[in-house]
């Protein structure tokens, strides 16, 4: 299997993570995103989106982290991803959350416009508001993952143990 990845990825680091602990043996290709690699050929014709990571495997190809994520764990049959209905469920969930609610406010709209052109408003204005509702949304959904996510007693997003969740999450 083949891992198209950048280490500064934060979606490409949490595969890395996962297929190191689980020792599962990926030849690593580097997609240059500081060069624009990943918007040329070849590369644009493997993933459509044009980002990072891919995993190629054999003629079967993945470009959604979390979808290359539960696909990793089922070849490996991994405990990292329940085979119980509901356990497995509340892992998808946390998934889906970190993607959806976290991601989107701490990511998106406080940490990628401070960092990269392409996500900076037009004006000083503009930033100034997308960055003041990036923190207050971002304080919202962190205070979730302290106090009900994780909440007492709670080693991993999905209970006592470490899950593909916990690995999805961790980059962010």
């Amino acid at each position: 299997m083949k891992l198209y990845y950048h280490p500064i990825s934060t979606t490409s680091r949490t595969i890395m993570l996962f297929a190191a602990e689980s020792g599962i043996p990926l030849e690593m290709q580097v997609v240059d995103l500081f060069t624009g690699e990943h918007v040329q050929a070849p590369y644009a014709g493997l993933n459509p989106n044009k980002l990072v990571p891919t995993l190629e495997d054999g003629d079967f190809v993945l470009t959604e982290s979390s979808a290359i994520l539960k696909y990793l764990a089922d070849t490996i049959g991994s405990p990292a991803y329940p085979k119980d209905l509901k356990q497995r469920a509340r892992v998808n969930e946390r998934m889906d959350w970190t993607s959806t609610q976290l991601n989107q406010d701490l990511v998106y709209a406080l940490v990628y416009p401070q960092i990269f052109d392409t996500h900076k408003r037009r004006s000083d204005e503009a930033q100034a508001a997308t960055l003041q509702r990036g923190q207050e949304r971002a304080q919202v959904w962190l205070k979730v993952l302290d106090e009900s996510v994780l909440g007492p007693g709670k080693k991993f997003l999905c209970g006592d143990s470490i899950t593909i969740a916990d690995h999805h999450a961790a980059a962010y």
